[in-house]
């Protein structure tokens, strides 16, 4: 492991007359393989678990799909950067796009639990590597003036499918079957792979990429690390559990809805405002506002107080994704842009699984609400913590 790719912080890119072009052919085609792989994956992250359940397994075994494609994802983004420097950026994608895509095939033919978990072993793997991939080369194909910007594209991009593509896929399954869904989530990965034709073709025999331990140690990317990630354990806890918490299933549906849309549309504001004045300080604030925003949810029995919450939330991680990133990717020379891509991805699974299983426990304890009060105190401290050290 090297930290010679660490290069000092780049300073924000000064406004000029005629700023680069963001919508060029490599980026355009990064955005669309983006948008339909996260369709098979989100078509089958609601599916998969219904159809493990109705094969008999049991409502514990059927969560295990779920969490050993989780687990796999975060194994595979620890060794991303090391196989990135023997495979190139632009190859992986395209294995990652069929892995995903052609092994939706197989659930139709699969039988026991033990295989439909190896299938989703092998999506896992797929959807990790095509995270990484994605990010890492629309970094190196942006104009470094407009990186925060198109970095908030490429998220609107992505959670396109997370607000569409989940309910259609469960309501694909009681209109037409679990096959159909199963062939339907194939096509869109499988077809992606013709996009990465003509992508630049990084990553392999790069001597100066960082390594993925190197990275999680360095204090210049520890901290936007540790900071995003405390605001993805926000996120994943009220994705989890809100539905438990509220009784009325439309303040549900208004308030996630709501959260989607302002981290939508605040990551790409974030993203167009770090290209001008930098992200480093924006980290804070979003921390602090993700916090806040859980806890005034935490008041579960006003529909106010849920959706408002739920919008702060939005806000704080929608600011948090892009300042993190584009913070991160200042701090590191080009090389070292797939190591970023994969700490920036596992803080946000880790934050995400991980957090939900401890707020499991602890609404087990004391209940929904006193429990996104803990939490939300919890995150708070973490931002408090680090402005501490500077």
């Amino acid at each position: 492991m090297t930290t010679a790719a660490l290069a000092p912080a780049l300073a924000p890119a000064t406004p000029t007359a005629t700023r680069p072009r963001l919508a060029t052919g490599p980026f355009v085609r990064l955005c669309a393989a983006d948008l339909l792989a996260m369709c098979s994956f989100y078509l089958l992250l609601a599916v998969v678990p219904l159809y493990a359940a109705a094969q008999g397994v049991g409502a514990v075994a059927a969560g295990l799909t779920t969490g050993v494609l989780m687990c796999t994802s975060v194994a595979t983004e620890l060794a991303m950067p090391r196989l990135a420097r023997r495979i190139d950026h632009r190859r992986l994608l395209t294995v990652g796009l069929v892995l995903l895509g052609v092994t939706s095939l197989l659930l139709p033919v699969t039988s026991g639990l033990a295989v439909l978990l190896a299938i989703c072993v092998i999506r896992g793997v797929g959807f990790a590597i095509i995270v990484v991939a994605v990010g890492t080369l629309v970094a190196t194909v942006l104009p470094a003036e407009r990186r925060g910007e198109g970095l908030g594209v490429l998220g609107v991009v992505t959670m396109v499918p997370a607000v569409a593509a989940l309910p259609l896929g469960v309501w694909l399954t009681g209109y037409a079957g679990f096959d159909a869904v199963f062939v339907a989530a194939a096509v869109p990965a499988t077809a992606a792979a013709a996009f990465t034709f003509g992508l630049p073709r990084t990553g392999a025999g790069d001597e100066g990429s960082l390594g993925i331990w190197a990275g999680l140690r360095h204090p210049e990317l520890a901290g936007p690390t540790v900071m995003f990630g405390a605001t993805a354990v926000a996120s994943g806890v009220v994705v989890t559990f809100l539905a438990g918490a509220v009784a009325d299933g439309s303040v549900v549906v208004a308030a996630l809805a709501a959260q989607a849309l302002a981290t939508t549309v605040t990551r790409w504001v974030a993203g167009r405002y770090t290209d001008r004045r930098g992200g480093a300080h924006l980290l804070a604030p979003a921390v602090v506002l993700t916090a806040a925003g859980l806890a005034v949810a935490a008041c579960t029995g006003s529909a106010v107080a849920v959706v408002g919450g739920m919008v702060a939330l939005g806000i704080g991680f929608g600011v948090a994704q892009s300042a993190s990133m584009t913070t991160m990717l200042a701090r590191v020379e080009p090389a070292a842009y797939g190591t970023v891509n994969a700490v920036w991805n596992l803080a946000y699974d880790l934050g995400w699984g991980a957090g939900s299983i401890a707020v499991g426990a602890l609404v087990g304890a004391v209940g929904y609400g006193p429990a996104f009060v803990v939490t939300a105190i919890a995150v708070a401290l973490v931002a408090t913590k680090r402005l501490t050290r500077g």
